[in-house]
This record gives C-alpha cells, structure tokens and sequence, in this order.
C-alpha cells in the first residue's frame, strides 16, 4: 500500500540517488542508462517506504490514463472462454493498468459493436482488446485502429490488426495422435457443421495424421452434426453404427464428446474398453466430470488473453510496433490434457 506522506525525495535520498534516477526507474524510462543493480535497490526502497508513482501526474506527463479496454464478445459470460479475461486482467494488473470491459453479442450489428468502442474510447483507454468466445473471422469496427489494438481468439476480416489464435491444426493432431500411440487404426472424426476456421482445420488435420501415420486419413469416415451435445450423439450413432465400427473416435470439442458417450452407451459400448474418444476444448464442467474422464485438448483461453495484453502494453509504451506482428497471427499450443477416455483396442 502507497504512503501518501512518503515523495519522490524521500526515496532518492534512501537510495543514495538522484531524483530523476528515481523518476526513471519507477516509470520504467527504457533509455536511462542506469544499471541493473540501481534499478533492483531503488525498486526494493520505493515498496520498503510505501511510495508510489502519482497516477495523475503520469498521465499528464506521458498522455496515458493506464487503463485498457476490453470488448467481449458474449466471453465474459461464459465460464470457459472467460479465461481469457483472467489471463488479459492479471497481465494488466502486473504491468500498472486496470481493465474496463464492456460485453457485446457476436451477433450484433457492426453499427452496435462500433458504440461499444467508442464508450471504451471516451474514456480514454490506452489500447483496447476485442475477444471473441471462439475462434473465428470477425468484421471490425473502425474506429477500433484509434489506438493501439489487439484480437484475440479472432482475425480481422479484410484487416490487418494483430492477433493471438489458438493452433487448431496442432492440437488435432495431438488428439489424433493420442489415439494412434495407444494403437487404434480405425479412427473416425465427430466435426462441426458451421463456417468457422477450427471446423476446416481439425478435418484437415485429421485426415493428415492419418495418412502420415500410413493410413488411408481420406477414406476415414466423419460425420458433421451442429456442436452441441444432441449433434455429437446423433453423429456418434451414425459413426458407431457402420460395419467397420472405429474403434477411436475424436470429437470436435468436449460437449459433442458427451454426446457420443450416450451413444456408446445406448449401443452397449464400454469407454474405453471398446471404445476410446478424445475432444476438445478442455471444457472442465464437461471433460473431468464424464466418467471415465474424458482426454481432451486444452485451448490457451488464459495464454491468449496475457500475450495479448502484454504486447498491447508494450506496444502503448512504444517498446514494440504491432504492425510489424499484425500480417500474421500469432498462434499458441493447444496441449493435450490426458484422462481416462483412451485404451488399447480390444484384439
């Protein structure tokens, strides 16, 4: 906790250092020439005394309110993807700014989601933010380019503004792969029907793994459902229900994946015994509470929200250019989370 009653001077003189010594390293001046060990021993009296930097004078002296802004679209509902909030507001926190959020429906006009940010710039935010609640291409305001800007979980349609997405290709073939290591070759798929990047990248992966695993990856069967539960059991019924029955089944995330645990166990299919099954997401009130567990893949929702933060700070202090980042998204791993859903195929 700051001490009103304990100045800039004070710390100086306790350091044995100057003022503006004091000044540079507690706004983090990225060209004063000051040694490491100074910066350690003037950090250390600063919090011993209980000083902290005037808030308002920072802002008057750099133009910076040290506050970030964050559109939502629908994560800040939801428990799952609302780890991307977590990972955003702890980053923010660490570095000396604070979050201001505003929530916003993925189906909202461009005219609706443009107010939002204008609310968010009235207030004089720093950067802002824009999460979606799953990975997609997503049209942007464009009042969004007024300050320093970064997507997560989406890529601009037609722009060209930095982004974090999570590595859909990579963490299929870590949940096909899985199934391949425990010796299953009749591999099926459970994908989703809508438009979105994860549906053609899971199957293309999919198919891939197999055949560089010396399987026949286009031959293998797939069946698409809406990405709900009811979707995955419908699918699954189709699946199992064919003569060469695979005997591993990836589903395109966790809820589709309960959906074929109720098929398997209408058809009198053990898991995994005669059955084993991967998803994905990650999606802990689904994965850990199926039975038996349920190996999934993780998507990077915390991991995503703290990289975004992080450059968009750097970058509100000009210590990095995110025009240089922003031809290519940034991808991050999507890491298998291993349950009890996988088991050697019956001979």
């Amino acid at each position: 906790m700051s001490n009103k009653n304990i100045g800039i001077k004070d710390v100086a003189v306790a350091a044995g250092v100057s003022v503006t010594t004091v000044s540079h390293v507690l706004n983090e001046v990225a060209y004063a020439r000051i040694s490491p060990e100074t910066r350690g021993k003037v950090r250390s009296i600063a919090e011993q005394l209980g000083y902290g930097p005037n808030r308002l004078a920072q802002a008057l002296r750099t133009q910076r309110t040290g506050m970030l802004g964050l559109v939502s679209e629908g994560i800040a509902t939801t428990p799952h993807a609302g780890h991307i909030i977590l990972g955003a507001d702890e980053a923010a926190k660490a570095r000396g700014y604070n979050l201001m959020i505003i929530n916003t429906s993925g189906s909202a006009s461009l005219e609706s989601r443009q107010a939002d940010v204008e609310a968010l710039l009235e207030r004089r935010v720093d950067g802002i933010l824009y999460a979606t609640m799953y990975h997609r291409n997503v049209e942007l305001p464009a009042n969004l380019g007024s300050v320093p800007s970064v997507l997560v979980d989406s890529v601009a349609t037609g722009g060209n503004i930095t982004a974090v997405i999570p590595d859909e290709e990579g963490g299929a073939r870590a949940a096909v792969g899985a199934l391949l290591a425990a010796g299953h070759t009749r591999v099926g798929f459970i994908n989703n029907t809508d438009d979105v990047p994860a549906t053609s990248q899971r199957l293309h992966a999919f198919r891939a793994t197999l055949t560089e695993a010396g399987l026949d990856g286009d031959a293998a069967p797939v069946e698409s459902e809406v990405s709900e539960v009811q979707g995955g059991y419908e699918a699954a019924r189709r699946i199992l229900a064919r003569e060469d029955r695979p005997t591993g089944l990836f589903c395109y995330n966790d809820r589709m994946a309960m959906g074929a645990y109720r098929a398997a166990a209408e058809l009198g299919l053990s898991i995994p015994a005669d059955l084993s099954v991967v998803g994905f997401d990650d999606q802990e009130l689904i994965a850990a509470n199926l039975h038996p567990g349920l190996t999934t893949v993780a998507l990077p929702h915390y991991e995503m929200g703290a990289w975004a933060t992080e450059h968009l700070i750097d970058a509100v202090e000009g210590k990095t250019d995110l025009a240089l980042m922003a031809p290519h998204p940034t991808i991050l791993s999507c890491p298998l989370v291993r349950r009890d859903s996988i088991a050697a195929p019956r001979q």
